[in-house]
């Protein structure tokens, strides 16, 4: 078919990874397995055993490969479900019962990946894409068909993604379109934070493979078919962040605006993984650390131990600048099964953050112990989220002072690290002088959304959902108390990095901003541009206002 004769058209998804990829499009489906013939119940036994076992050996093999937590916490989940007895007993039930075994392993196994699709919370949604994936992998291996192959160069278009086959996957210069998924799924994670462009629920039916497309995954959008001059844009944007992160790496010294005023630029980060290839001498410090990716994919919760090691990896990398770790903030889009409350009417106005780990002491206090001992390593810095009255912060701190106690008389070295909050909440922002804190740090994406009563996930309300006059009004309350209080004030959320809301943080008294490693070389420029000449101008209306 010609393609060239076509109109282009626009497709509109939800964003899962921002960037841009230019392509051809590849739609990706799984192969159709044939069913086996049934043969004596011990041979489909035997036959499920070698597939489950040959598929934990792919997953473990797998694993051996990826260097990067958040790909070993996915493989490692899918390895529990393949010994989780209580996945597999049904399967050899339908065997013992007549079925032949590929038959009796999707019979089994379907209804599960039904529940976690039809689940309200957006977490479990996302599992159905890794029970998926082993559903699909033990038939493979029943099948004997090799796993799927994605080819070089495109823009991938599927129903799905297992996150197996994404990690067996170079994506280099690729991109990735879903009908299924979410933003909290295995592989968005993953996508982000090996910077491939993503998008997830398009309707994927029209396209076809060798079309070209352009997949924004900074609007949330497809363009398929598109025109030379909308090519011709898209590739001087491309153009233009290759220069950019060309610029980062060669970048050495202090962020300085055009009137040579300092501004702090650290990173948000999950884990480890996004550490490898960064210097910290070209960022300031950690300015945040999300520790509920710690508990998630997980068959238990971690252990005391297990979060001292990466905290003291974090503070060893750092080399003496600052590392704001922020206790685990679940709840909300961020699940965590047995310990968040399931069937919330409004997760996000429900138990979450600071709410729960209040209501389990038993977890709070292992997490607040693994702190207190990593603070003797390095410039630690403990932020409790979604604080809402000063008492909260109060009773924080002294389970904080009581962990550092408690470490003492057992003979182990601890030190009580500065406690900082994060202003997210209308409630807390607005009455910022009342609480003992250490540090302040805006969480824009909470706090937009909250302002604005607009929620940052749902696609139609995308120009509420954006920092109005009333947000800015908030950000200068909070700037202003801890400049006379002399303590620091932060913005950690998605805000800081954007580019064009750069200058509008800086004219309303920020000097520090967390950002997304691959947010840093246009930030940076940003910085760089501002001149606070036309603060007046730039703050009467930022983003969003009308």
């Amino acid at each position: 078919m010609d393609h060239s004769t076509r109109a282009s058209h626009r497709i509109q998804g939800r964003s899962a990874a921002p960037g841009i990829a230019l392509g051809p499009l590849v739609r990706l489906a799984t192969a159709p397995t044939q069913a086996r013939q049934s043969r004596s119940v011990a041979a489909e036994r035997d036959a499920l055993d070698h597939a489950l076992e040959m598929s934990k050996r792919d997953l473990a093999a797998l694993a051996d490969k990826v260097e990067d937590d958040d790909a070993e916490a996915v493989l490692s989940f899918q390895i529990a479900l393949l010994e989780d007895e209580n996945l597999v007993a049904p399967a050899y039930a339908l065997i013992v019962a007549g079925e032949a075994a590929d038959r009796a392993w999707a019979k089994a196994i379907d209804p599960e990946i039904a529940n976690y699709d039809q689940a309200d919370d957006p977490y479990f949604r996302g599992r159905a894409s890794d029970l998926r994936d082993l559903r699909d992998r033990v038939l493979r291996r029943l099948a004997g068909e090799a796993d799927q192959a994605v080819p070089p160069g495109a823009i991938v278009a599927a129903d799905d993604m297992p996150p197996s086959v994404f990690l067996s996957t170079d994506w280099c210069d690729r991109g990735l379109v879903l009908r299924r998924g979410s933003p909290s799924s295995h592989v968005a994670i993953l996508a982000r934070s090996r910077g491939v462009p993503m998008l997830v629920g398009l309707d994927i039916d029209d396209l076809e493979s060798g079309t070209d497309a352009i997949l924004d995954g900074d609007a949330g959008m497809l363009i398929v078919d598109p025109d030379s001059s909308l090519r011709a844009d898209y590739d001087r944007r491309l153009a233009a962040q290759a220069e950019l992160r060309r610029a980062a790496s060669a970048f050495t010294g202090p962020v300085l605006t055009a009137s040579g005023e300092r501004v702090q630029l650290m990173i948000n980060v999950t884990g480890l993984a996004e550490l490898r290839g960064l210097d910290p001498a070209d960022v300031d410090g950690i300015g945040l650390m999300r520790t509920e990716f710690l508990f998630q994919a997980r068959a238990t919760l971690p252990t005391e131990q297990e979060q001292y090691q990466i905290y003291k990896q974090m503070l060893e990398w750092a080399k003496g600048k600052p590392v704001t770790i922020r206790t685990l903030d679940a709840g909300g889009d961020k699940p965590i099964p047995g310990l968040t409350r399931d069937g919330e009417l409004n997760p996000f106005l429900g138990v979450r953050g600071v709410r729960l780990s209040l209501r389990h002491l038993d977890v709070f206090r292992l997490q607040l112990r693994a702190l207190a001992r990593a603070a003797v390593v390095g410039n630690l810095k403990v932020m409790i989220p979604m604080v809402t009255v000063p008492g909260e912060l109060d009773r924080c701190r002294a389970l904080l002072q009581d962990a550092v106690a408690e470490l003492t008389r057992e003979g182990l070295n601890a030190v009580m690290p500065p406690l900082g909050m994060m202003v997210e909440v209308p409630a807390a922002a607005l009455m910022i002088e009342d609480f003992d804190a250490d540090f302040f740090s805006i969480g824009s994406n909470d706090l937009v959304q909250y302002v604005m009563a607009a929620s940052r996930d749902e696609p139609e309300f995308a120009d509420l959902a954006r920092p109005s006059r009333a947000v800015f009004n908030l950000i200068r309350r909070v700037t202003d108390h801890a400049a006379r209080a002399g303590r620091d004030a932060s913005l950690c959320g998605d805000l800081a990095g954007e580019p064009a809301q750069v200058a509008p943080l800086l004219d309303h008294g920020l000097r520090i901003l967390s950002v997304a490693p691959g947010a840093l070389a246009p930030v940076r420029a940003a910085i760089a541009n501002y001149s606070g000449k036309d603060s007046e101008k730039t703050s009467a209306k930022p983003s969003g206002t009308t």
